[in-house]
């Protein structure tokens, strides 16, 4: 273990970080606003968010057992050059195949390759750090994403406001290249585990290791996910599927517009997790109830901006700090369970058991995105009420989880 939060293992894995999730970033932003544009329909573009989230709801368990038996580095440097060339297939293809079918296969390439890359990095960090610096390690890498996810929509609007899909295909595929060749000059502590049965055995064998670990050892961690999956169904789906389509829809606003709207989401998270690294031993844990029933209310200020008719920036940058304040806040709350997951979960266990709360906490992700998709579709001459309903049932969610969170920690 190391005695300094940055040295030269680390720093490659946050520079590769931060250049893969700018690529990936890009064109996950970009193709979803293509297809919107082009076919004007919300629920289409709701079912085809739900599509691409499935391979990551199944292949990150998967990743997460691979990464407890696989050199950690050797799986994201194959994973980015898969990236890459998934980039040059998707240039070569554009114009030439079904739009909606290539946009579909296209995004549950990037998520499931995603789903197999996040839990192998999340489980590198405890390797690379003691506890000493563990939750700062863990904030620093939230705040790459953060700040991947700030650059990306910005640059991706620009792109796709100029010159539409081909740019934004080159930037991204050089993007995961170049991550790629930095990855294989990393070093992360593995010991190469033996194989003697079946991979498919070993995978089931693995998996049910790591529920039985949250369900019989650490049954909080599991009561705890329930929560913020049940908050997934409601918030985060809504979130997904009402940003895009208040304001390019709703609002008739441009995609620089709403590519702006996605860096401010992001700064959020990245002010998010400068507070955890600044303020990581005062946060207590057992307050999470609080943030969340914090970020439900946060919906309260876009609900009122589209019932009273706002002016279209005026409800656009009403909606734009909303968002900031409640990425903030659902930041302070990943990071410090992650960091909850990590010191509790023995290391043979820990991607395993890592994959399953990433998927568990994802699972509803996606029924959500398709409910939104037809309720805007729908209701959309009032898409305040769906806003407020949503920020009721969160709140509830909220308050109903005070006892879980008070038993961590």
């Amino acid at each position: 273990m190391h005695n300094k939060l940055f040295h030269k293992d680390f720093t490659l894995v946050v520079i590769g970080q931060m250049i893969s999730l700018l690529g990936n970033g890009i064109v996950r932003f970009a193709l979803p606003l293509y297809l919107l544009s082009q076919t004007g329909s919300t629920s289409l573009f709701g079912i085809v968010m739900a599509i691409s989230f499935l391979p990551m709801i199944v292949l990150m368990p998967i990743g997460g057992i691979i990464a407890d038996r696989v050199n950690k580095r050797n799986i994201m440097v194959t994973l980015d050059f898969l990236t890459a060339v998934l980039m040059v297939l998707l240039y070569l293809l554009m114009d030439k195949v079904d739009l909606v079918f290539l946009v579909i296969i296209t995004l549950m390439l990037l998520c499931g390759i995603q789903g197999a890359y996040q839990p192998t990095v999340q489980a590198s960090i405890p390797l690379l750090h003691g506890k000493e610096h563990l939750l700062s390690a863990n904030a620093m890498i939230n705040q790459v994403s953060a700040f991947s996810s700030l650059v990306a929509p910005i640059l991706g609007g620009m792109l796709f406001g100029l010159w539409r899909m081909t740019p934004i295909i080159i930037v991204s595929g050089s993007c995961f290249f170049l991550s790629a060749i930095m990855e294989i000059f990393i070093y992360i502590p593995y010991s190469k585990s033996q194989i003697n049965q079946n991979i498919f055995h070993i995978v089931k064998m693995d998996f049910l290791d790591s529920l039985a670990f949250m369900r019989k050892e650490k049954p909080v961690i599991l009561k705890s996910m329930g929560i913020i999956c049940a908050f997934n169904l409601f918030l985060s789906s809504m979130i997904i599927v009402a940003i895009p389509v208040f304001i390019t829809q709703t609002l008739q606003l441009s995609e620089l517009l709403y590519g702006f709207s996605q860096g401010v989401l992001a700064a959020g998270g990245l002010v998010g997790g400068i507070v955890v690294g600044v303020f990581a031993k005062k946060l207590n844990i057992k307050k999470l109830h609080l943030l969340l029933l914090t970020s439900s209310i946060l919906l309260v200020p876009i609900a009122g901006a589209l019932w009273i008719g706002l002016p279209p920036l005026i409800s656009y940058w009403v909606i734009s700090i909303s968002c900031f304040f409640l990425m903030s806040v659902a930041t302070l709350v990943t990071v410090q369970m992650l960091t909850f997951i990590q010191e509790e979960t023995p290391i043979h266990l820990r991607g395993k058991v890592i994959s399953c709360v990433m998927t568990l906490s994802m699972c509803a992700q996606p029924l959500g995105q398709a409910i939104y998709g037809f309720l805007f579709d729908a209701f959309w001459i009032v898409p305040h009420w769906i806003v407020l309903l949503t920020a009721l049932a969160s709140s509830s969610i909220a308050l109903s989880s005070k006892k879980i969170f008070e038993n961590l920690g």
